[in-house]
């Protein structure tokens, strides 16, 4: 196995990928740095997908040799917690909140899918257990901050904000596959017949109903605040 196709557990623990304080280098100072190597891997991602990552895709894009990558992230687990938290630091984190923790939640929710929708590789990468770095933790706290006047406990918090951020990453997975379909018309139109042939072989009345009811409105955005709604304002806090 190449080293650029690794995903064991990450050889750089938390507190070497984001220490507490940086300590003066001493000796000749790095020709490149971590966050050089993290912008480098997470341009190549939003064009390629996570899977079209590779460290010497890397180190040609910054103009290193391969090896001299290695040293910074050992393996492509751990470029990709490196990843996950550089992108973070894009969210806004001092937003006001209105007290309104619902609405405060739907808010955060919207940030997340235009987040996610500007690099289309965070749902699958977000799917799997990442070590939280500086810039995560501050949206954490963020979130957590939004759902103190709900009145839960700590645990709760932290569910009910896994719980939308999971619904967030699997919508958006979603609305980027519709999105891919939708440019193959031949085959929306074969679905859309074979689910007209299904509702009317009697065997599936439920379905012919549902099916021969109003449509909603199918602008993504509208379709994403419908299913928030649902989901935040069903969130029992007893």
């Amino acid at each position: 196995m190449s080293r650029d196709t690794e995903t064991a557990t990450p050889g750089v623990g938390p507190q070497q990928l984001w220490p507490a304080s940086v300590q003066p280098r001493r000796g000749r100072k790095p020709a490149y740095s971590r966050e050089v190597i993290t912008e480098a891997a997470v341009a190549l991602a939003d064009t390629e997908g996570f899977e079209g990552v590779t460290m010497r895709k890397v180190a040609a894009r910054v103009g290193a040799g391969v090896m001299s990558l290695y040293s910074y992230a050992p393996d492509k687990e751990t470029l990709l917690n490196l990843m996950v938290d550089h992108v973070s630091g894009e969210l806004p984190t001092t937003t006001a909140l209105t007290g309104d923790w619902r609405a405060d939640l739907k808010a955060i929710a919207h940030l997340q899918r235009a987040h996610m929708l500007r690099h289309p590789w965070l749902p699958a990468a977000l799917s799997t257990r990442r070590i939280p770095g500086p810039n995560t933790l501050d949206f954490l706290e963020h979130a957590l901050a939004a759902l103190r006047p709900a009145g839960l406990d700590g645990a709760a918090k932290l569910e009910v904000f896994a719980q939308l951020t999971a619904f967030v990453a699997g919508h958006v997975a979603h609305e980027i596959a519709q999105s891919a379909a939708s440019q193959s018309p031949d085959r929306a139109a074969a679905e859309a017949r074979y689910l007209a042939a299904v509702a009317a072989d009697g065997r599936h009345p439920e379905l012919a109903e549902a099916l021969s009811a109003p449509g909603r409105p199918l602008a993504p955005e509208a379709t994403f605040t419908r299913f928030l709604d649902r989901l935040v304002d069903g969130l029992d806090t007893d």
